[in-house]
């Protein structure tokens, strides 16, 4: 499951350079594209990275109610009106929806260049365990981490395409939440990939997770499907009985 904020052990995630500011109510996130967030044979952003931002921007928000009880995503996703950018800034507003009791739901909107780029939303859900606390400080008001990726995102994170339709995602501690579990905006980039790997050239245009349970142990293998478009799949846990840990629907543009 995804986590509200990236602490030191999610250093993948922190290297996507997003920056986070507050805005009243409001959470604005800013990160810059780069060639190694791009789809693998593209020049546009990966999906992923804004459903990762996504997570984050909302998980923010999240923590502002639940804290010090941390929040868990239950479902989150994110729609693209076209191909995202392959250069520049991307810029995220973040708002509450709804702060109940036990359910906390917030929606960002993405822009690229002054146009609007994408929008998502993201529901979470109060950790089962009372034992488990949010880090502090929570990664708002601060400058983006000096860090950036060096490499391709998914040779960073060691997301190998094993066949089409299948991709593998081992259990890292660089990509790690505060409850030694793989972090979910990482489990995104799985289900990205698998996607992907049945639409050479492609980019994935709408991507929706429901995340089942934590992915504790690792390799994440992630199955999918396509039909006109269309795709599905199911991220197991194969070090942990092969349990299903995120369900994924997905929209592909192109090639």
């Amino acid at each position: 499951m995804g986590r509200a904020a990236w602490d030191g052990r999610s250093r993948i995630l922190a290297e996507f350079g997003l920056a986070v500011r507050s805005h009243g109510e409001e959470l604005h996130g800013a990160g810059a594209v780069t060639p190694h967030l791009h789809v693998p044979g593209t020049a546009h952003l990966r999906t992923s990275v804004l459903a990762a931002w996504t997570d984050h921007l909302t998980g923010l928000l999240a923590a502002r109610t639940m804290a010090p009880r941390v929040p868990v995503t239950i479902e989150l996703d994110v729609h693209l009106y076209g191909p995202p950018p392959a250069s520049g800034d991307v810029r995220g507003i973040a708002r509450t929806v709804k702060a109940g009791r036990s359910i906390f739901v917030a929606e960002v909107e993405f822009a690229a260049g002054g146009e609007p780029l994408a929008f998502g939303a993201a529901s979470f859900m109060v950790a089962p365990d009372p034992a488990v606390r949010l880090p502090e400080p929570l990664s708002v008001d601060a400058p983006a981490p000096a860090g950036r990726l060096s490499v391709p995102l998914a040779e960073r994170a060691r997301c190998a395409r094993l066949e089409p339709g299948k991709a593998s995602l081992p259990r890292s501690e660089e990509g790690l939440n505060s409850s030694d579990t793989v972090h979910g905006g990482l489990l995104a980039l799985a289900a990205e990939e698998s996607v992907l790997s049945l639409a050479p050239g492609g980019i994935v245009g709408s991507l929706a997770l429901r995340y089942l349970q934590a992915a504790r142990v690792g390799p994440i293998v992630a199955t999918a499907s396509l039909r006109r478009g269309a795709a599905r799949a199911v991220l197991r846990d194969s070090g942990n009985g092969d349990r299903a840990a995120v369900m994924a629907a997905a929209r592909t543009f192109g090639p």
